[in-house]
């Protein structure tokens, strides 16, 4: 994984420009940590979240995040020399030669593919049984990135709750008007919570994620290509050639 360091200087904009707009409006940053919000909000979008997902995706959903700060290590480039030495080896060799490339591979979608072009199986085969596996990894990897999207529309509303709850502690100590900043303070700064988690944080990192995964799947579509002109036995220069079309498509 390689840091992305634009998705990093985005939320520390974000979070500064609150905080020195605040001091500008004359206002303390101590009066925007109330842990009373945060637990209200951060707490209770979780708890929605979790009620709406089946575990394993909620728990992939949420090792995904580190994406967003941390991209996961996409190369094209290298991937499609790593398949033109293939075809040459393969066109040389024949591909049973190829199995001696199985141990370098460690994701099981491209150990899987490999192992059918080295059985024998044909272009259309191989693509017609990968594709069953790329739509099944695509449907779980989409699904684990809208926990995130889900998140997002829960906070603001939450973030509301906590501000009722606030205002309710405020009617129930009209008497003692030492109590009453604390209250009204906990009502406003949990909507910023609610509204601020879900527009900084939440549907940022839902949409990263989902940029991700598409180029997760087109390098898984890459490969199944790669290996289907492997299979055809076109000549390297071919599938180098075809290959290439792929990275113009995957932003950097």
């Amino acid at each position: 994984m390689r840091a992305d360091r634009i998705s990093i200087a985005g939320l520390l904009l974000g979070l500064a420009a609150i905080m020195v707009g605040q001091v500008l409006e004359g206002g303390s940053l101590s009066s925007l940590f109330q842990p009373a919000a945060f637990v209200i909000v951060i707490g209770g979008t979780l708890g929605a979240t979790m009620l709406q997902t089946r575990y394993p995706i909620f728990i992939r959903g949420m090792r995904m995040g580190s994406w967003a700060f941390a991209a996961p290590g996409v190369s094209p480039e290298s991937l499609i020399r790593k398949l033109v030495a293939w075809s040459h080896l393969a066109r040389r060799d024949g591909v049973l030669a190829l199995e001696r490339q199985m141990g370098s591979e460690t994701d099981p979608f491209f150990q899987k593919a490999v192992q059918l072009l080295i059985d024998g199986a044909d272009a259309n085969r191989l693509r017609d049984v990968m594709e069953v596996e790329l739509t099944t990894y695509e449907n779980t990897l989409r699904q684990a990135a809208r926990v995130w999207d889900s998140a997002a529309g829960y906070a603001p509303t939450v973030g509301i709750m906590g501000a009722v709850l606030g205002l309710i502690h405020v009617m129930e100590n009209l008497g003692d008007p030492t109590r009453l900043g604390a209250g009204i303070a906990t009502a406003f700064v949990a909507t910023i919570y609610g509204v601020g988690s879900a527009n900084l944080i939440f549907l940022p990192i839902g949409r990263k994620l989902q940029t991700h995964v598409s180029q997760l799947i087109m390098m898984r579509e890459l490969f199944i290509d790669g290996l289907a002109s492997i299979a055809n036995g076109d000549n390297p220069r071919i599938v180098e050639s075809r290959l290439l079309g792929y990275v113009a498509k995957i932003p950097d």
